[in-house]
């Protein structure tokens, strides 16, 4: 009926107008923490090696983009190097420059209250030496109130940490599959896969006391 239309008609006015207000609200709050956001991740960047670097996050407000979730779009830009322009995260960074980005804001959010273990897969792809390192250390500090899982191939990674496990495939006894074991190494066995990460097949004693 005519009344029954008019009361619908009305009830999505109502309806659209708290949506609004509840977007616009939304906005406001991801602008405010979307620059606290920026500030944290830039003091992260320094220790990482990316002393020059920019990170910024982006949100676009549009009607047209009005769904569950509010109306904006949230993107994540950055710029590696002084003079180049900030571009989003996943199309400009390096593998290298893209674990640090990666770490600095996992480091970031879970300061700001996540779950009680982290885990890090091969967070450190694309880096070694100096870089490397730095991102160990950055991830000792972080154990120091989070339970942090890191599966790496960087000793210098490895070599910080407070437990060091030796993941290997071997064929299972009788079948034909491949079975994955785990095995917590003591500290002769530890320093002995640190020095074969540093040397490779053949361990050397050089790598022996470097893993020292």
């Amino acid at each position: 009926s005519g009344r029954r239309l008019e009361a619908l008609e009305a009830h999505a006015v109502e309806a659209r107008a708290a949506y609004d207000a509840a977007a616009a609200k939304l906005s406001r709050a991801r602008r405010k923490h979307g620059k606290a956001l920026s500030q944290a991740v830039l003091l992260e960047l320094p220790p990482l090696k990316l002393e020059r670097a920019r990170f910024e996050v982006m949100i676009e407000s549009s009607e047209a983009l009005a769904g569950p979730q509010g109306i904006d779009r949230v993107e994540f830009l950055v710029a590696a190097n002084p003079g180049t322009p900030l571009a989003a995260l996943a199309k400009v960074a390096s593998g290298g420059e893209l674990s640090r980005f990666m770490l600095a804001l996992k480091v970031v959010l879970a300061a700001k209250g996540s779950a009680p273990t982290l885990i890090f897969d091969e967070i450190d792809t694309g880096v070694g030496g100096a870089v490397a390192d730095a991102m160990g250390e950055r991830l000792q500090r972080l154990a120091h109130d989070l339970q942090v899982l890191t599966v790496t191939h960087s000793p210098q990674v490895a070599g910080r940490a407070a437990n060091h496990f030796l993941l290997s495939k071997a064929p299972e006894v009788g079948a034909e599959r491949l079975v994955t074991r785990v095995a917590a190494l003591a500290p002769e066995h530890r320093r002995e896969e640190i020095a074969r990460m540093l040397s490779g097949a053949h361990v050397t004693e050089e790598a022996r006391a470097q893993a020292d």
